[in-house]
């Protein structure tokens, strides 16, 4: 069996007001008597975060993230607030654009200015242990062409600012415009990574190496490897989907790269962008472009398709039949931006969406 490499996860959430079913900057209520180990704040006053503690096991994974969206929104309930896990949320309060008091946030709003003020935005993060930085680096470039079917298989913003965006991820196509965001290197090894690194900080585009938002990014403090592409996903078992073929993609890769194998997909950036901005636009409900011919393919079929080739790999992590039934439950419900606009279309009211997608993050 394949070493079974930890993984943990992050998941922002949004704060909403459960009568008007609007953003709310009360992120301080709710995680007032919360342990700032698992729960924290983030830039926007209405966003908080979880962190799950690392695990091998994705049963455990699941359970420990039931159990802490479980202990937010009981803390929520009582101030008459709810916990909504989505990329977006459609229906913005005039408080809603409120800055947490905090030097880091300051920073980022006085330097990046409307960018800040419109993070209104939640994801689902992704880590996954390697301890050679070198190795790190070269696998997050060949795991990085596969990293839109992930994102497609997250698309839960269709809404940006009370409209439909057009979009199934409007956050990832909000959070490109960041100087920092989208793809990484190309690199030789940590070196360069880090020298780029610091030549941002010393250009004064980032204050720090934690402000660096690549898709896949080396973490600063922990030798993990953090995936940042995917929107927050109103259910748990799409989380740990995202977390398991994350971890089998690392794992493959680290593999190959030590067997001397070739990258299996395109790493041409202008292709990369594509494949980004193609998933964002039609999440699951559309085409994707291969990253093996460039081609586009229904996203389904390449989403089936990686699978199969990550099967190996799964079945070494004992995470095959897990990840499997996972996927096929995630392509038979569709992407949860669609979910939203069906609820909305039928009263054309996005307080119906606000709805469900406060179910959905109940649902353990």
């Amino acid at each position: 069996m394949t070493h079974k490499v930890a993984l943990g996860v992050e998941e922002e959430f949004h704060v909403v007001d459960l009568v008007s079913r609007r953003l709310t900057p009360q992120a301080h209520v709710v995680l007032d008597g919360l342990p700032e180990a698992a729960f924290s704040a983030e830039l926007q006053r209405a966003v908080v975060e979880t962190n799950s503690e690392p695990t091998t096991d994705l049963a455990a994974l699941r359970a420990d993230l039931v159990g802490l969206r479980r202990r937010l929104m009981a803390s929520a309930a009582p101030h008459g607030l709810g916990i909504s896990s989505a990329g977006t949320s459609p229906l913005h309060g005039a408080g809603g654009f409120s800055l947490t008091a905090d030097d880091r946030y300051q920073y980022l709003h006085d330097t990046y200015q409307f960018i800040a003020r419109e993070q209104l935005i939640c994801g689902a993060q992704v880590h996954v242990d390697i301890d050679d930085r070198d190795l790190a680096v070269l696998v997050a470039q060949r795991v990085e062409p596969w990293l839109p079917a992930l994102l497609a298989l997250s698309a839960s913003s269709p809404y940006w600012f009370e409209a439909d965006s057009g979009y199934a991820s409007s956050r990832a196509v909000a959070w490109q415009r960041w100087p920092t965001a989208g793809m990484v290197g190309p690199f030789s090894g940590a070196a360069e990574y880090d020298q780029a690194v610091a030549d941002l900080v010393t250009a004064g585009v980032i204050d720090d190496a934690g402000m660096v938002y690549f898709d896949i990014r080396l973490s600063t403090h922990v030798p993990t490897m953090e995936l940042r592409i995917c929107d927050a996903c109103p259910l748990v078992d799409d989380v740990i989907l995202l977390a398991g073929l994350f971890r089998a993609l690392v794992v493959r890769e680290t593999a190959a790269i030590e067997a001397g194998s070739p990258p299996r997909g395109d790493v041409r950036p202008t292709l990369l962008r594509a494949g980004h901005w193609r998933a964002a636009r039609s999440g699951l409900e559309g085409d994707l472009i291969s990253p093996v011919d460039g081609k586009p393919v229904p996203a389904p079929g390449l989403i089936e398709w990686l699978l199969e080739d990550l099967r190996p790999t799964l079945e070494q992590l004992e995470d095959w039949p897990t990840v499997a039934a996972l996927a096929a439950d995630a392509l038979a419900r569709g992407s949860s931006a669609a979910r939203q606009r069906a609820a909305f279309n039928q009263r054309g009211q996005l307080t119906d969406v606000v709805d469900l997608v406060l179910k959905e993050t109940a649902v353990g």
